[in-house]
């Protein structure tokens, strides 16, 4: 997953520092994960989740083990050029020479 700054989570609430946390480790998990992992209840959950969706560091797609649940991953940050800033891609670059 990209990185990001921190300054996106600096005013963010304890609860949704810790789903960032648990997203970044764990990779994309769906609500009932991100509770079972963070221990956090599912109210407090869906709460951090929808404010790390308004500041755009997550995104919420299909889950298609259980289409009645929604999966959430952390969004690629965006590099300065308007581009994905994707580590991995340019290592990629690298090595094919």
């Amino acid at each position: 997953m990209g990185e990001f700054d921190g300054d996106e989570l600096t005013d963010l609430p304890p609860s949704a520092k810790l789903v960032f946390k648990v997203l970044e480790y764990d990779g994309p998990l769906t609500q009932k994960q991100i509770v079972e992992e963070s221990m956090l209840s599912a109210r407090t959950v869906r709460y951090a989740l929808e404010r790390l969706q308004e500041i755009g560091i997550v995104d919420e797609d299909i889950y298609f083990a259980d289409a009645r649940q929604s999966l959430y991953r952390l969004a690629e940050p965006i590099a300065a050029d308007g581009g994905i800033d994707d580590a991995c891609g340019a290592e990629d670059a690298c090595c094919a020479e």
